[in-house]
């Protein structure tokens, strides 16, 4: 991908023309912005990277950073995976005594093929990491996440006159694939550059109206957990299935049992999630097959109910087994995937409480609603480490079309969502509100 937008050091100059302009209102300043932040957005679109591949798109991010006064480091996060190139921004701005703020973006987009009809739409293809050729789109919003991200960092570095502290401004690779974060924390991101006080983040909402944001205390994404299960048998040929242990009829009775964990072992107070998205097994009408693979996702938000979910999948898949009269050295494999697993978001009450009051100042009221809990992931989660030892707090940010979306909640008729082929923002109000809140929380939290 080679990234053609304007110049790194547009978005300061900019900045630094509005403030020359007799009004140093923040409206203002991103008034004057936003023409450059939209134009960056679209070509941001239009040149999506996928996770692992987000090569063009740091080396933007850094660029635009280092105009703006950062000091900033490429290359960060550790992989042990081999082809995996660290591809992390840092970018640090100290302004005398403070406290240290986190504000973090991600970068990667999705393999699929865009479908939105856009001007600025995705026709980029690339290789996933099987070697498979796919589109790519920002389906997530992603781009919208790293406008906000930049148009932020230039608010900031204009207006230090109203903030003391440490600015660290994190470009997150591989957030899809939720390996982006640790790699960065593996790479001694706290070490290196300091342990914040906070951390904060945003991520488009399209169920939610441009020009709104939407936030709630405590638990407010999922923990994601893949779970890959092989149920293991005896084959033979499809006419004599007496002489055989049939993995496919186990496969059926194990994923019907798997329903029976969150309705009949997990208390109805605690949300949690068992899906089955996968089955893969066998060749021929005529053959039972030795084997039998499943591919399981599991959502939580306690660590307590994952481990009690996480067991009981081991246990059906054994138990059935078992009483299948499948061998013991034919036992069920399960494997939960570290590489994949995302923590549960937690949103911390007393910092969420402050930014909710700056937000309403600065947004009103009725512009700041209180979000729902979602069993999506993130592995924002992980800035915060394991016992929410460091205060964050993500926010939704509205990307859609207030219009349409009265239209959907009148008609009933379903907009397209996240990771959608059809998924297109509203992109000057979003923009706007995305860089107005969190330069709004940054202020705020950094004695503004």
């Amino acid at each position: 991908m080679k990234v053609t937008v304007l110049s790194a050091c547009s978005l300061i100059v900019i900045c630094l023309s509005a403030a020359g302009s007799g009004d140093g209102s923040l409206d203002a300043k991103i008034d004057k912005a936003l023409p450059a932040l939209v134009g960056l957005y679209k070509s941001l679109h239009a040149n999506p990277e996928l996770s692992f591949q987000e090569k063009e798109t740091s080396k933007l991010i850094a660029a635009e950073l280092r105009a703006m006064g950062y000091t900033v480091t490429e290359g960060v996060g550790r992989f042990t995976e081999a082809g995996r190139e660290p591809l992390g921004v840092v970018a640090l701005m100290k302004n005398g005594e403070g406290p240290t703020l986190l504000i973090r973006t991600d970068m990667d987009a999705l393999p699929m093929e865009e479908k939105t009809g856009l001007p600025y739409a995705s026709t980029k293809r690339a290789r996933d990491e099987k070697g498979e050729e796919t589109g790519v789109m920002h389906s997530c919003g992603h781009d919208i996440h790293m406008v906000s991200f930049l148009g932020t960092a230039s608010m900031l570095s204009e207006m230090k006159d109203r903030w003391k502290g440490t600015l660290l401004l994190v470009g997150q690779q591989a957030e899809e694939m939720g390996a982006g974060a640790r790699a960065l924390l593996d790479d001694q991101l706290y070490v290196r550059f300091g342990r914040p006080d906070f951390a904060v983040a945003l991520h488009d909402d399209p169920r939610l109206e441009a020009g709104k944001i939407g936030v709630r205390e405590g638990y407010i994404l999922a923990s994601v957990d893949s779970v890959d299960v092989t149920i293991l048998g005896v084959g033979g040929h499809g006419a004599y299935p007496n002489d055989t242990r049939d993995p496919i009829v186990l496969a059926a009775q194990v994923i019907l049992a798997l329903q029976t964990i969150v309705s009949r072992e997990i208390s109805p107070l605690d949300p949690a999630v068992v899906t089955v998205g996968s089955i893969h097994g066998g060749t021929k009408h005529n053959i039972i097959p030795d084997e039998v693979r499943l591919q399981l996702t599991v959502r939580t938000y306690k660590k307590e109910v994952r481990r009690k979910i996480l067991a009981a999948i081991e246990r059906i898949a054994t138990e059935t087994a078992r009483a299948a009269g499948v061998p013991d050295d034919r036992k069920p494999r399960v494997v939960v995937s570290d590489d994949e697993h995302t923590p549960a978001t937690y949103n911390d009450p007393a910092l969420t409480q402050k930014l909710v009051e700056e937000w309403k100042t600065a947004l009103g009221t009725g512009n700041v609603v209180t979000a729902e809990r979602r069993m999506a992931g993130e592995d924002f989660s992980r800035y915060s480490l394991d016992q929410h030892e460091i205060p964050a707090c993500i926010f939704w940010l509205g990307a859609g079309d207030p219009d349409k979306i009265a239209e959907s909640r009148r008609s009933g008729s379903r907009l397209p969502g996240l990771h959608s082929p059809h998924f297109a923002p509203l992109p000057e109000p979003t923009i706007k509100t995305g860089v107005k809140a969190m330069t709004v929380a940054a202020l705020g939290l950094l004695g503004g």
